[in-house]
């Protein structure tokens, strides 16, 4: 949480020094106009823009360390939710709309630096506020590592995968093996891609894997909502969603279509199909061996 609000502070003083430089139509749109890319363009970005939502959806899996699930849980959502798009459009938007622009913001690697640079020039201070900005990666790290060692633990306690993956640690009572396993699986993964001649693109590469992962996640949790709403109306519901079945459909029809727009480039392509293989490993696992002991 401290770290999660060291990164919130850097973004915040980020978006306080680039009000004064911004100039939408200078920098922003530059001679390009709002689509450079024409129409393909919003479709090849659309797993970028996922991957800054990309996670908040495991957020139910503390539900069992929080003290009221019922209370808080919705709150925590909608609170993460709203944060998460505020910061997104604000960091997004001035970056672009300030020096050196999107031209120059678009070839880099680390657009947000460029950003700090503008404001607060070339020195230390720059260097200094983009080395905690990187705070937000760490948070992020923290965040997916809980989120798998709660998925792996879950699903070996249920008989889905091995049961020795829900063994916990003897002192601490944590789900260590899940743990360890989850990030065996996620070096495996990088190395993989590093040393298939990918060492340029490894983390769009497994950008891109993750947000495969997501949006058929995204699928099967919009059916179940539409199903649940439509064949249990009456069902107790702390929690009802103002959006209903008009925003999970649109939600699943931007997930069906991020899903295509994954094997739009050949660069990322090898990362998706790999991903591909995996689940269909999973599933042919599942279906000889796995079901057979839940």
């Amino acid at each position: 949480l401290v770290i999660t609000l060291c990164a919130l502070a850097i973004l915040t003083v980020f978006f306080v020094g680039a009000l004064p430089h911004f100039e939408l139509h200078r920098w922003a749109l530059q001679d390009s106009g709002w689509l450079p890319h024409r129409t393909s363009g919003i479709f090849r970005a659309l797993p970028f823009a996922l991957w800054v939502y990309l996670g908040i959806e495991q957020l139910p899996l503390a539900a069992e360390e929080s003290e009221n699930p019922i209370r808080d849980m919705p709150k925590a959502l909608l609170l993460g939710l709203g944060t998460l798009v505020l910061f997104a459009f604000l960091t997004v938007i001035l970056n672009a709309g300030i020096a050196p622009g999107t031209q120059e913001v678009g070839r880099s690697d680390e657009p947000l630096f460029l950003g700090f640079r503008t404001i607060f020039g070339s020195g230390a201070t720059t260097r200094a506020l983009a080395l905690i900005g990187c705070a937000g990666l760490v948070a992020s790290f923290h965040a997916i590592i809980f989120a798998y060692g709660r998925q792996i633990y879950s699903l070996s306690r249920a008989g889905y995968f091995p049961t020795y993956l829900s063994v916990t640690h003897g002192t601490r009572q944590t789900p260590a093996r899940a743990l360890i396993a989850g990030s065996v699986l996620g070096y495996a993964a990088a190395l993989t891609i590093y040393f298939a001649g990918q060492k340029s693109s490894v983390g769009a590469v497994l950008l891109n894997m993750a947000v495969f992962g997501a949006v058929i996640a995204y699928v099967f949790q919009m059916t179940s909502f539409i199903r649940l709403r439509m064949a249990f109306p009456a069902m107790v519901r702390p929690y009802r969603s103002p959006l209903g079945i008009a925003g999970a459909t649109t939600a699943m029809v931007i997930a069906i279509a991020t899903l295509f727009t994954l094997f739009l480039n050949r660069d990322y392509r090898p990362g998706v199909v790999g991903a591909a293989v995996w689940f269909l490993l999973g599933i042919g696992y599942f279906a000889l061996y796995g079901r057979k002991r839940l």
